[in-house]
């Protein structure tokens, strides 16, 4: 079908382009940017004035939980709340159940995903067989079947000979590992930052020396296999300070960060507030604000959802015994764009984060508006009011911190590959 999104200001932070005009798609792809091609008749026009025209959405980390884990979410209800969201490609971790270790569940997960308003999934195959750090999996076979990257979701490694072999196996065919950040003795049995605000609430602790102890070593490993090493979720400024470090001293590291870290910190714990629990932990405030300007300055390469759906059996009990996690696909453009406000970012550069560099990083054709690419378009009112209810967030998943904020953007219109996944505009 032949579509045109006129009067938008459509923005390209891929190649910089920042302008006022006219986009013209067709057989699923974007033929002009401004003029339409000769002979171009549309079957139909968005009226995009007042709103922003950028790519759509490209998601680090987004849990679909399927399979295994259907009671907390489906495969159709993540992707409605993508859709929702703007996102239209998503990297899908390891973590369901049974985990992504064999090419057969990898298969069945694409084959599921097949759908015209299902946003692209790509998933993580999983680094060790059961996520147990214990054996690497046959990541030639994983990634035939359509593994963009391998990853330990939340599980550490922690016989590092294992992690070493993984890292040689990894960058001996190109493939790039993803890794936690967390040494697991360190952070045993801890729910919260080690701070003040665990110390008088007398919750069990996880000290930063648990990301920097971990950090120093699989740094070292990739510095010696030479492995393109992703860190997940960096949580402290000590640990990004390390990742700055060891791009200048020459090794293949990005990192990425999750929207609940870059707007909360201990303090949001208020009294026991489960909906606050995460892992990482939100730690201090000057972590905050170091991951905060980190992210602007490109220290840190992109901004993820880490969306995790939990059911309200996980979350509607005592603090440390609620399970870590919150919804997030339907938030990542609001508290993208809040942040770039707060930081007095371009526009252009703030959505460079949850576009560009995390397609960048998946090594995947997407995150731009350039002619030829595939019509996957995120059309917002950047000014229009959201509030976040549990009976507006499509996410079966219905906890989160945020819960009463009101933000700003409101996602209109959702293209995927040319076709209209969401339409948002009678809201």
């Amino acid at each position: 079908m032949k579509l045109q999104i006129r009067n938008g200001r459509v923005i390209d932070p891929a190649s910089n382009f920042d302008k006022q005009t006219d986009l013209y798609i067709a057989a699923g792809k974007i033929v002009a940017i401004g003029e339409a091609p000769k002979g171009f008749e549309s079957a139909a026009t968005i009226d995009a004035a007042g709103c922003v025209v950028c790519p759509g959405l490209v998601d680090l980390a987004a849990r679909l939980r399927e399979p295994g884990f259907e009671y907390k979410a489906t495969l159709e209800s993540e992707m409605a709340a993508a859709a929702a969201g703007g996102v239209t490609s998503l990297a899908c971790p390891p973590d369901t159940d049974p985990p992504l270790d064999e090419p057969g569940l990898v298969e069945m997960l694409k084959h599921r995903a097949r759908h015209p308003e299902f946003a692209h999934v790509y998933p993580v195959g999983a680094l060790t067989l059961g996520l147990q750090g214990e054996r690497i999996t046959e990541m030639a076979e994983l990634a035939e079947a359509g593994c963009i990257a391998f990853s330990q979701a939340s599980c550490a490694i922690v016989d590092t000979q294992v992690m070493l072999r993984a890292m040689q196996y990894a960058a001996t065919f190109g493939y790039s590992v993803w890794l936690p950040p967390v040494d697991p003795h360190l952070a045993r049995n801890g729910v919260a930052h080690d701070g003040e605000v665990a110390a008088r609430l007398g919750l069990v602790g996880i000290p930063v020396v648990a990301e920097t102890v971990a950090l120093s070593t699989m740094l070292q490993l990739a510095r010696e296999t030479g492995v393109r090493l992703h860190v997940r979720r960096i949580s402290s400024a000590a640990g990004l300070e390390m990742i700055e470090g060891a791009r200048a001293a020459g090794i293949a590291v990005t990192c990425d960060v999750s929207i609940h870290h870059l707007h909360l910190c201990e303090n949001d714990i208020g009294y026991f507030d489960p909906l606050a629990r995460f892992d990482p932990p939100l730690r201090a405030q000057r972590d905050m604000q170091a991951l905060r300007k980190g992210l602007a300055s490109g220290a840190v390469n992109a901004l993820c959802s880490d969306h995790t759906p939990v059911d309200d059996d996980g979350k509607q009990v005592p603090f440390a015994e609620a399970e870590p996690g919150g919804t997030g696909l339907e938030l990542l453009l609001p508290l993208t764009l809040k942040w770039g406000r707060e930081m007095k970012l371009p526009l252009a550069r703030a959505l460079a984060r949850i576009t560009a560099n995390p397609a960048a990083i998946l090594g995947i054709d997407a995150g731009s508006l350039k002619v030829g690419a595939a019509a996957d378009v995120c059309v917002f009112d950047p000014e229009a009011g959201n509030r976040i209810t549990r009976e507006g967030l499509k996410s079966q998943g219905k906890n989160t911190p945020f819960l009463g904020h009101e933000l700003q953007g409101r996602v209109r219109y959702t293209l995927i590959d040319g076709h209209l996944a969401y339409d948002g505009s009678w809201n």
